[in-house]
């Protein structure tokens, strides 16, 4: 049967929609039968497609829905609701009454959702189900403006006391006739976006509709999106990121968006939906790349010599292709013919074998990770942005891409480094501050316009390399500074090691708290002769001298003083249950420090130490 043909390239532009509502509106009558969504639908067990037309007239119920609820223009709305057509609906029908999004993370604790949806003001609330607005109710007095809750789920339709608790199959009217199109200013807040707070309470980022609409916009210009393409959604979209480049975007070129189950059901639903765009988080790229060589250890020699060689010639055909390396020879051409079914393709299948673009951001991917999908043929693209930028600032693209840096600056964007190194970013996209923060906001933009990123950058050749945090920078008492995070991405680099945090802020050596991979500590400790059953092999010497040596090569590149002399092991992973993650997979570094208070001491035992160690944090430079 012959492939239908391909579909218009129709973008719209940024002077034509002027506001997130806007833009859907255009998408809407630009393409109402072409397909939007696509979910899985657990009763009927299949997945349903929704076309633009479909969309529009779901949101003009949600608009009749809101417009019952005496909300006024400017007023705050919160969502806290898994990725979904439900979340896209609510998100532009609010926005188009000239109301106020305060995205929430689905997976954060209970006293962070609260403390947000206070700080926001928020009048109404939109939940998946009366389980998480159980985990909220006792904390009801954090959030004193909130009125009305409503849950996708079954619910009460009232509650007798305030908030009234709704069920949405009756709190949603029938009627999708349209209503009257309130003035919007393209300059004014659309969106209340929180930073994920690795240090203290997050703050509300204050987005307008032109800052997002604009990064969109520089978004497409950069990186060539088609109307065919089909968006697989599984990072949540009260992420920044997501929000914009996973759920803006794809409206903004006509293309498709699928959205994933779970993250836990991702290699099913890659297999399911086979899509063509795939945006994440180095974390992601890390599991998979995790999970081949754990297959290459149980397949033998010959498995991972092939698949080497296959790296290896991939890697080269790939820095021809940019114009870096010495052309391909004859012999690697035809060893590639032989390889790539046998080794690239079945990689590439696990990620449901159509995937023409893959994009990494929110934080840094590991060289070698994205070498080994890059020499694989997946067009793999990384990139750096933040919140408060609405949020990408710069990226590689298809033809200019080189792993270890995050590309450059996105048309439009002007980027420069001070002295002490920090990252400065000015553009159109740059937030209008921080909600209720004036100090804060006069801190992070400077009277140029400057957003100062708190990130350690350097200039090169035209591209941004990220060099860590200022705050994740440790001083060490011999004047020393250790970048942490590179020095911790060295480590997981190596499969013994799932997570790891240096420390030594004021000592004279660094010491790391590691999280093990059962399968690799498993492997190691029937090596060494230990039970790996046993939470005692941990702290063996054996086991403790094994992984001393594996850091110690993981680190081999980095200066003498920023190796790290003791270890503490563990099996326990750090999560955003236990709370020592952010809800976008950040470690909470001063959290962790403190609940490994007794582990730290004892690994500088014989030291002077102050009393809480890492427990004060050092002031953020703003030049």
């Amino acid at each position: 049967m012959p492939s239908p043909p391909p579909l218009r390239v129709n973008p719209i532009a940024l002077s034509e929609a002027r506001t997130l509502p806007g833009l859907f509106r255009c998408r809407v009558q630009r393409s109402p039968e072409q397909p939007a969504y696509r979910q899985f639908d657990p009763a009927a067990s299949r997945w349903v497609d929704l076309t633009w037309g479909q969309a529009g007239l779901l949101v003009n119920r949600w608009r009749r829905a809101l417009s019952r609820q005496g909300l006024n223009p400017g007023d705050r709305v919160a969502v806290q609701l898994r990725n979904s057509v439900e979340w896209g609906c609510f998100a532009q029908a609010a926005l188009a009454q000239g109301l106020v999004v305060a995205p929430l993370y689905t997976n954060d604790n209970p006293e962070n959702v609260a403390y947000v949806v206070g700080d926001a003001g928020a009048r109404l609330l939109l939940v998946g189900d009366l389980t998480q607005w159980a985990a909220l109710a006792p904390h009801r007095g954090l959030f004193p403006a909130l009125e009305d809750v409503v849950c996708v789920g079954p619910a009460p339709s009232q509650t007798a006391h305030r908030p009234h608790v709704h069920d949405l199959s009756r709190w949603l009217p029938e009627s999708a006739e349209p209503l009257e199109d309130p003035p919007i200013d393209p300059h004014g807040l659309a969106l209340l976006v929180y930073t994920s707070g690795t240090t203290g309470r997050p703050k509300g980022v204050m987005l307008s509709h032109h800052n997002i609409l604009w990064n969109a916009q520089a978004m497409f210009q950069a990186v060539k999106i088609l109307p065919e393409d089909l968006f697989l959604s599984f990072l949540p979209l009260s992420h920044i990121f997501e929000l914009t480049v996973g759920y803006c975007l794809p409206m903004l070129a006509g293309s498709r968006i699928a959205y994933a189950r779970s993250v836990r059901q991702l290699v099913e639903d890659l297999g399911a939906v086979r899509p063509t765009i795939l945006i994440s988080v180095p974390r992601i790229y890390e599991r998979a790349y995790a999970r081949i060589q754990e297959r290459l250890t149980q397949r033998g020699r010959l498995a991972r010599l092939l698949f080497e060689q296959a790296v290896a010639i991939g890697w080269r055909r790939f820095e021809a292709a940019q114009g870096r390396g010495r052309p391909v020879t004859a012999r690697e051409r035809l060893l590639w013919v032989l390889l790539k079914p046998l080794v690239a393709d079945k990689v590439l299948a696990r990620l449901g074998g159509r995937l023409r673009l893959a994009v990494s951001g929110a934080a840094p991917l590991q060289p070698h990770i994205a070498r080994c999908f890059l020499a694989l043929g997946l067009t793999l693209l990384e990139g750096y942005g933040l919140t408060e930028a609405a949020p990408t600032v710069c990226g590689n693209t298809v033809e200019n891409n080189l792993p270890g840096s995050v590309g450059p600056p996105l048309p439009g964007v002007e980027v420069r480094v001070t002295p002490a190194g920090q990252l400065l970013v000015r553009s159109p996209s740059v937030m209008l501050g921080y909600w209720n923060r004036p100090e804060a906001t006069r801190r992070a933009v400077d009277g140029d316009g400057w957003l100062h990123t708190g990130d350690l950058a350097e200039l090169r050749d035209g591209r941004v390399f990220i060099r860590g945090r200022i705050d994740d920078v440790i001083v060490m008492s011999t004047g020393e500074k250790v970048p942490a995070v590179d020095l911790e991405n060295a480590i997981v680099g190596d499969p013994l090691f799932d997570q790891a945090l240096a420390l030594g802020e004021g000592k004279p050596f660094l010491v790391a708290l590691l999280v093990l991979n059962p399968a690799a500590w498993s492997a190691l400790a029937r090596e060494l002769g230990l039970d790996p059953q046993n939470p005692a092999a941990l702290s063996s010497p054996a086991a403790l001298e094994a992984a001393r040596g594996r850091v110690a090569q993981a680190l081999r590149a980095f200066p003498v003083y920023a190796r790290v002399p003791a270890v503490h092991l563990a099996l326990d992973p750090w999560t955003i249950e236990n709370r020592l993650l952010t809800p976008t997979l950040k470690p909470r570094r001063k959290e962790i420090a403190l609940r490994f208070e007794d582990a730290v001491r004892a690994l500088y035992a014989g030291h002077a130490l102050p009393d809480r160690p890492e427990a004060a944090p050092r002031t953020k430079e703003v030049p």
